[in-house]
């Protein structure tokens, strides 16, 4: 098959603020975090980047453009002799651009004179890898998670309120959703009526989050628990978490049983 080359395009949604997203590529330890330990990126046109993957293989190029927090464009190929691309053999461009939910990447890779099965290979690539890069960065826009899903819970024991409300502030949007089998609640101020009713008909009754945390790309997944003022189970199951790009929850859905 003649040489001709490719020309890849992939764009994902981050759930995280742009200049969070764009550390990734101004800090060494960051961009690490995606890539593979001992990688390195020195933002500045014609600043070296070294890509060291887990299974040892390793990537160069260099910085050819920057712009932050919108846009970085550097070359890339792999080191070694045999290898499809030479390093600095081909270009990446990365766009970024805040959007509801968080920040639209934009890539595209394209290099001429090699193989197109190179790019089939590299089309997989980077699916993986920034599948890898959102996780990365939606873990740190989302780093208070678990604190943020126990003072929801917290909120639905709270007596005062007053301090139901300033806690529900705290740890969700103002246009917060909720739903379960028996609340169907949009914003703040109505889920806040919905635990004013709670501590009226289910007297006594305590929440809490039971086990573990599960994140992923800006989705949670917790357990609860229910309990009467005598400590009998009242009812418990797990609720999904949305949240934003700021690490607020923006709507939970609760499933019992």
């Amino acid at each position: 098959m003649s040489a001709s080359g490719f020309s890849i395009a992939r764009t994902i949604l981050i759930c995280a603020p742009r200049d969070t997203v764009f550390r990734y590529f101004t800090d060494s330890e960051r961009f690490a975090a995606w890539w593979g330990a001992g990688s390195s990126i020195d933002p500045r046109p014609g600043g070296a980047i070294r890509i060291r993957y887990p299974n040892a293989v390793e990537a160069s190029g260099e910085v050819v453009e920057i712009a932050p927090p919108s846009r970085i464009v550097f070359t890339y190929g792999y080191e070694g002799e045999g290898k499809p691309i030479p390093p600095g053999g081909s270009r990446v461009t990365v766009e970024l651009t805040p959007v509801a939910g968080g920040t639209r990447v934009a890539l595209t890779h394209d290099c001429e004179n090699v193989d197109p099965g190179v790019g089939t290979e590299h089309t997989q690539g980077w699916r993986y890898q920034m599948a890898l890069f959102a996780n990365t960065v939606a873990r740190e826009a989302q780093t208070r998670a678990a604190e943020r899903i126990d003072a929801f819970l917290s909120a639905w024991n709270e007596k005062d309120a007053p301090r139901r409300l300033a806690i529900l502030e705290d740890c969700a949007t103002e246009d917060v959703l909720f739903r379960d089998a028996f609340s169907c609640t949009s914003g703040r101020d109505d889920l806040a009526s919905q635990l004013a009713a709670v501590q009226t008909f289910m007297p006594g009754m305590t929440l809490r989050r039971e086990g573990d945390v599960s994140q992923c790309q800006g989705t949670a997944v917790a357990g609860w628990i229910a309990k009467a003022e005598d400590g009998a189970i009242r009812g418990q199951g797990k609720n999904v978490y949305e949240f934003s790009p700021e690490g607020k929850i923006r709507q939970a859905t609760g499933f019992w049983g």
